[in-house]
Protein backbone atom coordinates (compact mmCIF):
# COMPACT_ATOMS: atom_id res chain seq x y z
CA UNK A 1 0.00 0.00 0.00
CA UNK A 2 1.26 3.58 -0.87
CA UNK A 3 2.34 5.94 1.77
CA UNK A 4 1.52 9.67 1.12
CA UNK A 5 4.40 11.87 1.55
CA UNK A 6 3.62 14.56 3.93
CA UNK A 7 5.66 17.88 3.64
CA UNK A 8 5.83 21.07 5.72
CA UNK A 9 5.35 23.00 2.78
CA UNK A 10 1.51 23.21 0.94
CA UNK A 11 0.60 20.39 -1.04
CA UNK A 12 0.19 19.93 -4.70
CA UNK A 13 -4.01 20.66 -4.94
CA UNK A 14 -3.28 24.36 -3.04
CA UNK A 15 0.03 25.03 -5.10
CA UNK A 16 -1.17 24.12 -8.18
CA UNK A 17 -4.38 26.29 -7.64
CA UNK A 18 -2.76 29.53 -7.09
CA UNK A 19 -0.61 29.23 -10.07
CA UNK A 20 -3.60 28.44 -12.31
CA UNK A 21 -5.21 31.35 -10.96
CA UNK A 22 -2.30 34.15 -10.76
CA UNK A 23 -1.85 32.47 -14.54
CA UNK A 24 -5.79 32.92 -15.47
CA UNK A 25 -5.56 36.49 -13.67
CA UNK A 26 -2.26 37.92 -14.68
CA UNK A 27 -2.03 36.26 -18.56
CA UNK A 28 -5.30 33.82 -20.10
CA UNK A 29 -8.25 36.58 -18.97
CA UNK A 30 -6.52 39.27 -20.49
CA UNK A 31 -5.76 37.70 -23.57
CA UNK A 32 -9.44 35.72 -23.54
CA UNK A 33 -10.83 39.51 -23.23
CA UNK A 34 -8.90 40.51 -26.27
CA UNK A 35 -9.98 37.68 -28.80
CA UNK A 36 -13.58 38.09 -27.01
CA UNK A 37 -13.00 41.90 -28.22
CA UNK A 38 -12.19 41.35 -31.82
CA UNK A 39 -14.78 38.48 -32.20
CA UNK A 40 -17.72 40.76 -31.57
CA UNK A 41 -16.63 43.32 -34.47
CA UNK A 42 -17.31 41.01 -36.75
CA UNK A 43 -14.96 38.80 -39.52
CA UNK A 44 -14.86 41.60 -42.26
CA UNK A 45 -13.95 44.60 -40.29
CA UNK A 46 -11.30 42.42 -38.11
CA UNK A 47 -10.01 41.22 -41.55
CA UNK A 48 -10.09 44.74 -43.25
CA UNK A 49 -7.99 46.28 -40.15
CA UNK A 50 -5.67 43.61 -39.84
CA UNK A 51 -4.46 43.36 -43.49
CA UNK A 52 -4.41 46.80 -44.38
CA UNK A 53 -1.29 48.13 -46.56
CA UNK A 54 -0.13 50.26 -43.20
CA UNK A 55 -0.59 47.30 -40.71
CA UNK A 56 0.84 44.89 -43.35
CA UNK A 57 4.03 46.94 -43.55
CA UNK A 58 4.58 47.34 -39.62
CA UNK A 59 4.46 43.71 -39.42
CA UNK A 60 6.80 43.02 -41.81
CA UNK A 61 8.94 45.66 -40.17
CA UNK A 62 8.56 44.21 -36.13
CA UNK A 63 8.56 40.18 -36.69
CA UNK A 64 11.69 41.44 -39.25
CA UNK A 65 13.43 43.35 -36.72
CA UNK A 66 12.79 41.02 -34.11
CA UNK A 67 14.25 38.61 -35.95
CA UNK A 68 17.36 40.22 -37.48
CA UNK A 69 18.29 41.64 -33.65
CA UNK A 70 17.39 38.18 -32.37
CA UNK A 71 19.91 36.33 -35.03
CA UNK A 72 22.42 39.16 -33.84
CA UNK A 73 22.29 38.51 -30.42
CA UNK A 74 22.38 35.10 -30.93
CA UNK A 75 25.96 35.42 -32.11
CA UNK A 76 27.32 38.39 -30.18
CA UNK A 77 25.30 36.87 -27.26
CA UNK A 78 26.90 33.72 -27.25
CA UNK A 79 30.33 35.17 -27.21
CA UNK A 80 30.20 37.78 -24.95
CA UNK A 81 28.53 34.74 -21.98
CA UNK A 82 31.42 32.95 -22.94
CA UNK A 83 33.75 35.19 -22.56
CA UNK A 84 32.26 36.99 -18.97
CA UNK A 85 32.46 32.96 -17.77
CA UNK A 86 35.84 31.87 -19.35
CA UNK A 87 37.98 34.59 -18.64
CA UNK A 88 39.34 36.49 -16.14
CA UNK A 89 40.74 39.99 -16.96
CA UNK A 90 40.71 43.89 -15.58
CA UNK A 91 36.95 45.58 -16.41
CA UNK A 92 35.21 42.13 -16.67
CA UNK A 93 32.78 42.76 -13.82
CA UNK A 94 32.27 46.79 -14.97
CA UNK A 95 31.33 44.66 -18.69
CA UNK A 96 29.13 41.91 -16.76
CA UNK A 97 27.28 45.25 -15.27
CA UNK A 98 26.67 46.93 -18.60
CA UNK A 99 24.93 43.70 -19.77
CA UNK A 100 22.36 44.79 -17.85
CA UNK A 101 21.78 48.15 -18.40
CA UNK A 102 18.97 47.67 -21.41
CA UNK A 103 17.31 45.82 -18.34
CA UNK A 104 17.48 48.83 -15.97
CA UNK A 105 17.44 52.03 -18.19
CA UNK A 106 14.26 52.82 -19.08
CA UNK A 107 13.17 52.74 -22.37
CA UNK A 108 12.46 56.09 -23.41
CA UNK A 109 16.21 56.88 -22.24
CA UNK A 110 17.34 54.04 -23.98
CA UNK A 111 15.49 55.45 -27.55
CA UNK A 112 17.05 59.09 -27.10
CA UNK A 113 20.27 58.06 -25.94
CA UNK A 114 20.86 55.49 -29.67
CA UNK A 115 18.78 58.47 -31.25
CA UNK A 116 21.14 61.56 -30.13
CA UNK A 117 24.05 58.81 -30.85
CA UNK A 118 22.96 57.25 -34.34
CA UNK A 119 21.73 60.60 -35.82
CA UNK A 120 23.36 61.96 -38.65
CA UNK A 121 25.30 64.58 -36.23
CA UNK A 122 26.11 61.94 -33.60
CA UNK A 123 29.00 61.25 -32.44
CA UNK A 124 28.49 57.50 -34.90
CA UNK A 125 25.77 58.63 -37.20
CA UNK A 126 27.80 61.58 -38.40
CA UNK A 127 30.91 58.73 -39.43
CA UNK A 128 28.42 56.39 -40.78
CA UNK A 129 26.34 59.34 -43.04
CA UNK A 130 29.93 60.02 -44.45
CA UNK A 131 29.79 56.43 -45.69
CA UNK A 132 26.89 56.52 -46.98
CA UNK A 133 25.15 54.43 -44.41
CA UNK A 134 22.01 56.42 -41.98
CA UNK A 135 20.91 54.67 -39.40
CA UNK A 136 18.64 56.82 -37.47
CA UNK A 137 14.98 57.00 -38.64
CA UNK A 138 15.72 53.95 -41.17
CA UNK A 139 14.49 50.47 -40.28
CA UNK A 140 18.31 49.80 -39.65
CA UNK A 141 17.87 51.90 -36.47
CA UNK A 142 14.83 49.47 -35.52
CA UNK A 143 16.97 46.73 -35.47
CA UNK A 144 19.45 48.44 -33.64
CA UNK A 145 17.68 49.53 -30.95
CA UNK A 146 15.58 46.01 -30.77
CA UNK A 147 19.66 44.36 -30.73
CA UNK A 148 20.04 46.60 -27.86
CA UNK A 149 17.02 45.36 -25.51
CA UNK A 150 17.64 41.87 -26.55
CA UNK A 151 21.13 41.28 -25.78
CA UNK A 152 20.75 40.90 -22.04
CA UNK A 153 17.90 37.80 -22.48
CA UNK A 154 20.85 35.93 -24.70
CA UNK A 155 23.53 36.51 -22.24
CA UNK A 156 21.91 35.67 -18.74
CA UNK A 157 19.96 32.61 -19.90
CA UNK A 158 23.60 31.27 -21.43
CA UNK A 159 25.98 32.63 -18.16
CA UNK A 160 24.71 29.45 -16.04
CA UNK A 161 24.67 26.99 -18.10
CA UNK A 162 28.32 27.86 -19.74
CA UNK A 163 29.48 27.78 -15.88
CA UNK A 164 28.29 24.27 -15.10
CA UNK A 165 30.18 23.23 -18.05
CA UNK A 166 32.96 21.22 -17.20
CA UNK A 167 36.26 22.46 -18.99
CA UNK A 168 37.60 18.81 -18.17
CA UNK A 169 35.47 16.96 -21.36
CA UNK A 170 36.30 19.98 -23.47
CA UNK A 171 40.34 18.51 -22.20
CA UNK A 172 39.21 14.95 -23.06
CA UNK A 173 38.01 15.87 -26.58
CA UNK A 174 40.75 17.66 -27.61
CA UNK A 175 42.57 14.82 -26.06
CA UNK A 176 41.25 12.02 -28.05
CA UNK A 177 41.91 14.18 -31.14
CA UNK A 178 39.23 16.90 -31.44
CA UNK A 179 39.71 19.94 -33.08
CA UNK A 180 38.80 23.12 -31.45
CA UNK A 181 35.60 23.26 -34.51
CA UNK A 182 34.72 19.96 -33.33
CA UNK A 183 35.17 20.53 -29.63
CA UNK A 184 32.72 23.16 -30.11
CA UNK A 185 30.24 21.41 -32.36
CA UNK A 186 30.16 18.47 -30.78
CA UNK A 187 30.33 19.12 -27.33
CA UNK A 188 29.86 22.82 -26.05
CA UNK A 189 26.94 23.48 -28.14
CA UNK A 190 24.75 20.36 -27.93
CA UNK A 191 25.22 21.52 -24.21
CA UNK A 192 24.24 24.99 -24.22
CA UNK A 193 21.69 24.92 -27.25
CA UNK A 194 17.92 24.41 -24.99
CA UNK A 195 19.69 27.38 -23.14
CA UNK A 196 20.86 29.05 -26.03
CA UNK A 197 17.26 28.63 -27.91
CA UNK A 198 15.64 30.01 -24.87
CA UNK A 199 17.77 33.40 -24.79
CA UNK A 200 16.86 33.68 -28.18
CA UNK A 201 13.55 33.51 -28.06
CA UNK A 202 12.93 35.51 -25.17
CA UNK A 203 15.20 38.27 -26.70
CA UNK A 204 12.49 37.83 -29.92
CA UNK A 205 9.66 38.07 -27.74
CA UNK A 206 11.05 41.06 -25.99
CA UNK A 207 11.74 42.67 -29.58
CA UNK A 208 8.51 42.24 -31.27
CA UNK A 209 6.50 43.89 -28.62
CA UNK A 210 9.28 47.21 -27.89
CA UNK A 211 7.86 50.49 -28.05
CA UNK A 212 9.65 53.07 -25.99
CA UNK A 213 12.97 52.80 -27.07
CA UNK A 214 12.15 52.16 -31.18
CA UNK A 215 9.90 54.76 -31.40
CA UNK A 216 12.79 57.59 -31.09
CA UNK A 217 14.94 56.26 -33.32
CA UNK A 218 12.46 54.81 -35.97
CA UNK A 219 11.00 58.32 -37.26
CA UNK A 220 7.42 56.72 -37.12
CA UNK A 221 6.75 56.80 -40.83
CA UNK A 222 3.74 55.44 -42.26
CA UNK A 223 4.70 52.01 -44.68
CA UNK A 224 8.28 52.68 -43.81
CA UNK A 225 9.78 52.95 -40.20
CA UNK A 226 6.21 52.07 -38.09
CA UNK A 227 6.20 49.37 -35.86
CA UNK A 228 3.24 47.18 -35.45
CA UNK A 229 2.93 48.77 -31.43
CA UNK A 230 3.43 52.16 -32.56
CA UNK A 231 0.20 51.27 -35.28
CA UNK A 232 -1.78 50.05 -32.10
CA UNK A 233 -0.72 53.48 -30.04
CA UNK A 234 -2.40 55.54 -32.89
CA UNK A 235 -5.73 53.41 -33.48
CA UNK A 236 -6.23 53.93 -29.78
CA UNK A 237 -5.50 57.57 -29.76
CA UNK A 238 -8.05 57.85 -33.23
CA UNK A 239 -10.73 55.46 -31.18
CA UNK A 240 -10.12 53.39 -33.40
CA UNK A 241 -10.67 50.73 -31.04
CA UNK A 242 -11.65 48.00 -33.58
CA UNK A 243 -8.51 48.48 -35.44
CA UNK A 244 -6.17 48.41 -32.44
CA UNK A 245 -7.83 45.47 -31.60
CA UNK A 246 -7.32 43.60 -35.13
CA UNK A 247 -3.48 44.43 -35.15
CA UNK A 248 -3.18 43.23 -31.96
CA UNK A 249 -4.63 39.79 -31.84
CA UNK A 250 -1.95 39.39 -35.58
CA UNK A 251 0.61 40.45 -33.38
CA UNK A 252 -0.67 38.11 -30.59
CA UNK A 253 -1.29 34.99 -32.86
CA UNK A 254 1.76 35.54 -34.59
CA UNK A 255 3.94 35.52 -31.20
CA UNK A 256 2.48 32.48 -29.93
CA UNK A 257 3.17 30.57 -33.35
CA UNK A 258 6.51 31.37 -33.19
CA UNK A 259 7.43 30.90 -29.78
CA UNK A 260 5.51 27.72 -30.17
CA UNK A 261 7.89 26.60 -32.65
CA UNK A 262 11.04 27.62 -30.87
CA UNK A 263 9.98 25.89 -27.58
CA UNK A 264 9.36 22.53 -30.02
CA UNK A 265 12.49 22.79 -31.33
CA UNK A 266 14.33 23.45 -27.87
CA UNK A 267 12.45 20.01 -26.70
CA UNK A 268 13.72 18.34 -30.19
CA UNK A 269 17.15 19.27 -28.83
CA UNK A 270 17.07 18.35 -25.18
CA UNK A 271 15.79 14.91 -26.92
CA UNK A 272 18.19 14.47 -29.10
CA UNK A 273 21.01 15.58 -26.63
CA UNK A 274 19.21 13.13 -24.26
CA UNK A 275 19.97 9.70 -26.62
CA UNK A 276 23.17 10.99 -27.74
Amino acid sequence: MLRRRHSVLPGFGLTLGFSVFYLSLVVLVPLAALALKSASFGWTAFRAAAMAPRALAAYRLSFGAAAAGAAVNAVFGLLVAWVLVRYRFPGRRLIDALVDLPFALPTAVAGIALTTLYAETGWLGRPLSALGLKVAFTPIGVGLALTFIGLPFVVRTLQPVIEALDPEVEEAAASLGAGRAATLAQVVLPAIAPAWLTGVALAFARAVGEYGSVVFIAGNMPMKTEIAPLVIMTKLEQYDYAGATAVAVVMLLASLLILGGVNALQAWTVRRAAVE
